[in-house]
């Protein structure tokens, strides 16, 4: 049984802000080696629900374009999309040139929360992880960098996260239908998961599992961990001179604005 390491206290907000922003500057970076080099990258986030995966997205995404960093996080499938064949609704969102695509949850779908709430059955399941490998394989084969973290959290720090998000207003959105009869299933999950990673823990598509109860150091392990798996250079750039406004058609361009429907000034 893997041991669970202990904690080494609580990280201050003010050093996780230093590490987390000099952590961000570098995927500015990475950002710009992406598109110089045209690469075409998928990160996969799975994990129980409560691991952390929302936070630790937009501690990676907060700094950079939208256009490069693409979040998918895609809803139930629709009754024309259950009848396609199962990765095609993902395939539709998969890189083209210079992007990072960042799944929130994936195709892994059919090897967690489908099989043990019910909507697939474990024939399908099986048949999804016989044939997954095959898949990602032939995806990394293409050029694609295929990199895919597990999120782990512990019993006892899902039970935590869960009452808040009951308790909290600011938190109840996070409160999925899935969420409460997920904790009933822990064991059902564990195995799920004990399944998929045996199936599809491969050398051409490895798993890496974070441990995320502590959520500030989940996120600078799992963005230190990520910088590390793509080689990347810092581009140079352009020197880059900001124009004087031109004063050809000069007017008053903020009388035209007298009478005006503005936002009232309350701060």
């Amino acid at each position: 049984m893997a041991k669970v390491p202990e904690a080494n206290g609580k990280m201050k907000l003010k050093k996780y802000t230093k590490e987390l922003r000099g952590l961000q500057a570098e995927l500015c970076r990475l950002q710009e080696w992406v598109k110089h080099k045209g690469l075409r990258v998928i990160v996969v986030f799975e994990g129980r629900d409560g691991a952390g995966k929302g936070g630790t997205i937009r501690a990676i995404t907060e700094r950079v374009s939208p256009r490069v960093f693409r979040l998918v996080a895609l809803p139930a499938p629709s009754d024309r999309e259950k009848s396609q064949m199962y990765m095609q609704r993902y395939m539709a969102h998969f890189p083209a040139k210079g992007e990072i695509v960042i799944f929130d949850r994936s195709w892994y779908n059919r090897a967690g929360v489908e099989v043990v709430m019910g909507f697939c059955s474990e024939e399908q399941r099986d048949k999804f992880l016989k044939l997954c490998p095959e898949v990602e394989k032939y995806m990394v084969d293409s050029g694609i960098i295929l990199i895919k973290y597990w999120l782990e959290v512990s019993n006892k720090e899902q039970a935590k996260r869960f009452e808040a998000r009951i308790e909290d207003p600011l938190r109840q959105w996070k409160l999925s239908p899935m969420d409460l009869p997920s904790r009933e299933r822990w064991y059902q999950y564990s195995k799920a998961r004990d399944v998929m990673l045996k199936a599809t823990d491969t050398k051409h598509a490895p798993w890496f599992v974070v441990r995320s109860d502590d959520k500030k150091r989940a996120r600078l392990n799992c963005i230190t961990h990520l910088l590390k798996q793509i080689p990347y250079k810092k581009v140079k750039r352009d020197k880059i001179h900001l124009p004087d406004r031109s004063n050809k058609g000069e007017y008053d361009d903020q009388a035209t604005l007298k009478g005006r429907r503005f936002v009232e000034e309350k701060y």
